[in-house]
């Protein structure tokens, strides 16, 4: 049996120690510019820490859930935007994984994880995001192809990807949650358009398109799956990446931290060190007690999701509570760091900005309350 602690160590301070020398000194100059950090993503490559959760049988290095975890931490807390950038390479391939065929993973899994393309995942919609079953996209079959028509929102690389994991309605049945299917989009497939959202006011270094779908056509073999099982197979998959977005969570947290204690610790006012009144006191220790708070429960959902023991609960348990800790913590440092906070130079005014995105992203927060209440024992 795999020492994971062990493992978690040695991946938490390769993460560490790349962010510190690739992360760190580019955020600056990646937030003002808002491209997409090619540079940073190639160095993270060359470092193994990106797609490296993909399976050893098919190039990667087989991080689990534990493990992605304690990387996913280390590289938010030097900058989100660019983290998840690093993160969304791969992001969909443990669906294919899971629930594709050999070919499909030689095909297209195993060169993300060599880094030769990189993918996404195509699920929300301009009109519905947290709702999996009220997407409108759909796939017709017709012959040995699939017809797709419609439009998908919020997609990371939708204009770099190589190719992405599309969740579609493929029927009209008496059971909502029973319509959709999962398929593979090659980005040049004919009838695919996209184009960059526009300017955000946070992540800025983490691209998201928005497509459109014109009797795009695809052939019948990049179904993954079966047909209907696309709904339980992204919930299956969410649940292990809402445990990951507590990771950006916690992340968030311990940058607003490092920066409020930093800049307490080295000002003066009334003769004596910020840092010395009960008061800042007080607030650094219970932005700690929030922190230490969430990453005391966001690894015990993981350990609860690896096991499969009730996990869409404690996914959207850890989820909610990482990120809004992230957000009490950044608003905390804000109101530290004083006037200078909102000067875009300091990292504490990206950190107040990116901590609002996780809160939405993977179902927003106030859905998973309804999760929560919904799978909790209530006896």
């Amino acid at each position: 049996m795999l020492n994971y602690e062990y493992f978690r160590c040695i991946h938490r301070q390769e993460a560490r120690e790349f962010a510190i020398e690739h992360i760190e000194p580019a955020a600056e100059t990646y937030y003002e510019s808002g491209k997409y950090p090619w540079e940073v993503l190639e160095a993270g490559m060359s470092a193994n820490l990106v797609a490296q959760d993909i399976a050893e049988e098919y190039g990667g290095r087989g991080f689990d859930l534990p493990q992605t975890l304690a990387i996913y931490e280390e590289l938010y807390r030097a900058d989100a935007s660019i983290a998840l950038t690093l993160q969304l390479a791969s992001f969909g391939t443990d669906i294919i994984y899971k629930h594709g065929t050999a070919e499909q993973n030689e095909r297209y899994v195993r060169p993300v994880a060599e880094n030769e393309q990189i993918t996404g995942l195509a699920v929300s919609e301009p009109d519905s995001g947290s709702d999996l079953a009220g997407m409108t996209t759909t796939a017709e079959k017709d012959g040995d192809e699939w017809i797709l028509n419609g439009e998908k929102y919020w997609v990371g690389n939708a204009v770099e990807a190589d190719w992405l994991t599309l969740y579609a309605k493929t029927g009209d049945g008496d059971t909502r949650y029973d319509d959709y299917s999962l398929f593979i989009l090659p980005t040049d497939a004919s009838g695919y358009t996209v184009e960059h959202i526009p300017e955000k006011m946070a992540y800025r270094a983490s691209k998201q398109g928005h497509i459109t779908l014109n009797q795009c056509r695809i052939p019948d073999s990049h179904l993954i799956g079966d047909v209907g099982d696309g709904f339980e197979i992204v919930t299956e998959f969410f649940n292990h990446g809402r445990v990951d977005v507590a990771g950006h969570g916690l992340g968030l947290a311990a940058a607003a931290i490092e920066e409020a204690s930093q800049f307490v610790h080295n000002r003066e006012a009334w003769d004596q060190q910020v840092s010395d009144f009960q008061a800042v006191k007080h607030d650094l220790a219970e932005m700690r007690m929030e922190l230490e708070s969430a990453r005391a429960l966001t690894w015990r959902a993981a350990k609860h999701v690896t096991e499969n023991n009730n996990p869409g609960y404690w996914a959207a348990l850890a989820k909610t509570t990482a990120t809004e800790a992230a957000v009490n913590c950044a608003e905390s440092a804000m109101q530290l760091y004083g006037g200078r906070s909102v000067l875009k130079e300091n990292k504490i005014s990206r950190i107040y900005r990116d901590v609002r995105v996780p809160v939405i992203y993977e179902g927003a927060n106030n859905i998973q309350r309804d999760l929560i209440y919904k799978q909790a024992d209530w006896s």
